[in-house]
């Protein structure tokens, strides 16, 4: 026993010194391609040039060195990793347009996003912000939110509380106090532990690329939580952490807001992923100038660059394999004909599920190394997104460059599950969790595109089954029944909004339309309607299951990158981006952006004098 442990910590040892000091393979961060800034295109039929390139098989560039199922920021940020070393890739995506959750669309003049509403970590040299600037060629421009950047609203409309959080280090817990004036014990003792947990998470990123026997190693004997901070609290509940730390129910709530970010309950919820939210908003909140289609408008020339391309309409029905059971290209279906596109190395961004359960052949779908796998996830909980084109300028409305998250009141447990239980249309008309953001308020180019005009993002909970009866019909057209169902959620969520926000009022309201589970699936692929991919829930977190759910599967030649290989959200599909170019390129690309951001940081110091 005590020799087994011996011999695995001299291999831990060597390994660290291996994943830190060395890596094989081209590196996509080798150099600072940072390019001076250009002006902002605004154009929508300039920037379709980029981002709906439709699919013919005379665009397929010839001898490919990958192809990637889905254009997502996992999708689109492993292409672009892989562009920048030389390769050539085929990127395929099944809407009309490139950028998953990043993309946007237009109706009645209003232009929404579907999934950006606040990134954290975007400040100069941080890892995130040199990874999102090398993977756009520093085109990609960010504009900061107001400091409060969240508002937390509690109780109904007679005895609402709102708590607003600051970002900062020191002001977000100063702030804090001075809402809840005897509680500096239990803020200070909160902050301590989501600072100390989040930095533990490099470990999450080394036992899914370690290799599988080592990571087993470390797993069963419990080294993994001995040597981690974020695995040492990923079994334990967001909940149970809290209610440790106070008795103040509006606090406990005020610690616990957040959970709508990665789509548990706090009950459900692992400490660990609540601590990397928290701290990830702690030097503060961005949003890209421009709207979110600017990232993928930026990242596909890289990847054309080198020769290869992005196409959108472009359905994937299934991977191919050759007779030796390796993934070697994918199909596409073009009306009714089935068009094989070959390349010797096949990434999904699909998301685990559709990877599997869809995509594969059915005797590889039963293999026992994709059965353990998907035996350990679960799907995430279904979004719903209301859109609203309000007339008026932010000033006007009284709209500004934050978020708020409105609650119905502090028990936020028995509240989501009242109504996630609870008849469809009995939820519809009381809605307990509502997250309002105004996209045109935080662009600080919106007025100069679309004066005169404001809107307004708002995103709750919805049961996939809910709506599943209607999943077969025809988008935008699905029938009576449906739109009335649909309208029984905006008219409720439209009287919290205008209750929140008195200076919007219905008249005022030009446009409004809400998108469900079914419209997520629709558009975004998602099995059952969810935003954050596989569910984020203590199970996710176990050590067990992030050494087996890996960018590598258990197929040769086929890799899963974005949300279901590291962690949900725009930060988290990057890193699964990350992860998987680092399997493919054998280098460690995590360590080699913070070393590319130290090297700029200390570049630019030295350009200004410093």
């Amino acid at each position: 026993m005590w020799f087994g442990v011996a011999v695995g910590t001299v291999a831990l040892v060597i390994f660290i010194y291996k994943y830190v000091f060395s890596g094989s393979g081209p590196n996509p961060f080798e150099k600072d391609s940072r390019e001076p800034l250009k002006k902002m295109v605004f154009d929508k039929k300039e920037k379709n040039k980029v981002l709906k390139q439709g699919f013919v098989a005379s665009k397929v560039p010839d001898n490919l060195d990958a192809v990637v199922v889905g254009s997502g920021i996992g999708g689109l940020g492993l292409a672009v990793l892989l562009a920048k070393v030389g390769k050539k890739v085929l990127v395929l995506e099944q809407h009309d347009r490139a950028g998953g959750c990043c993309h946007t669309f237009t109706e009645k003049g209003f232009e929404f996003d579907v999934g950006i509403h606040y990134i954290g970590e975007m400040q100069a040299h941080t890892p995130l912000r040199c990874i999102v600037d090398q993977m756009t060629d520093g085109q990609l421009q960010w504009s900061p939110l107001d400091n409060p950047f969240d508002h937390v609203v509690l109780g109904p409309p007679e005895k609402r509380r709102r708590y607003p959080i600051y970002s900062g280090r020191t002001r977000f817990p100063e702030e804090l106090k001075k809402c809840f004036p005897g509680e500096e014990k239990a803020i200070d003792e909160y902050v301590k532990l989501v600072e100390k947990t989040g930095k533990g998470v490099w470990f999450l990123g080394f036992l899914k690329l370690c290799p599988v026997p080592l990571a087993q190693f470390l797993v069963h004997t419990g080294l993994v939580q001995r040597l981690s901070s974020f695995f040492r609290m990923a079994s334990r509940s967001l909940t149970d952490v809290v209610n440790g730390l106070t008795e103040n129910k509006d606090l406990r709530a005020v610690f616990t807001y957040i959970f709508g970010t990665y789509g548990n309950l706090p009950k459900d919820s692992s400490f660990a992923m609540h601590s990397l939210i928290v701290t990830h908003y702690l030097n503060g909140a961005w949003y890209p100038k421009g709207g979110a289609s600017e990232i993928a408008y930026h990242m596909i020339p890289i990847i054309e660059k080198a020769g290869g391309a992005v196409l959108v309409r472009a359905p994937v029905n299934r991977i191919l394999f050759n007779e030796a059971k390796e993934a070697c290209g994918v199909s596409v279906m073009k009306g009714q004909e089935e068009i094989h596109i070959h390349a010797p190395i096949v990434v999904s961004n699909a998301g685990i599920f559709n990877t599997y359960q869809k995509l594969l052949p059915k005797e590889l779908q039963a293999t026992p190394g994709v059965q353990k796998q998907l035996s350990m996830m679960k799907n995430g909980e279904g979004g719903l997104s209301i859109f609203i084109g309000l007339t008026g300028t932010k000033e006007e409305l009284g709209l500004k460059a934050d978020n708020y998250w409105i609650f119905a009141e502090n028990n936020f447990n028995e509240l989501m599950e009242n109504y996630l239980k609870g008849k469809r249309e009995e939820s519809a008309r009381q809605v307990p969790l509502l997250f309002v953001a105004s996209p045109s308020a935080k662009d600080s180019t919106w007025e100069d595109r679309s004066p005169g005009k404001s809107t307004l993002s708002v995103v709750t909970f919805a049961k996939y089954e809910w709506f599943e009866q209607w999943k077969d019909g025809k988008v935008k057209n699905r029938g009576a029944d449906y739109q009335e169902l649909k309208q029984a959620f905006i008219d409720s969520v439209l009287q919290v909004v205008m209750d929140v926000f008195p200076k919007i009022s219905r008249d005022k309201v030009e446009y409004i339309d809400a998108g469900t589970p079914i419209t997520n699936a629709h558009y975004l692929g998602c099995p059952r309607g969810e935003f954050y991919g596989a569910d984020h829930g203590i199970a996710r977190f176990s050590p067990e299951l992030n050494a087996t759910v890996r960018a590598q599967t258990p197929l040769k030649n086929l890799y899963l990158t974005g949300q279901d290989v590291m962690l949900c959200g725009f930060a988290g599909a990057l890193a699964g981006a990350l992860s998987c170019g680092s399997v493919i390129l054998n280098r460690n690309l995590h360590l080699d952006a913070i070393a590319l951001a130290k090297k700029n940081k200390s570049a630019d110091a030295r350009l200004k004098g410093e």
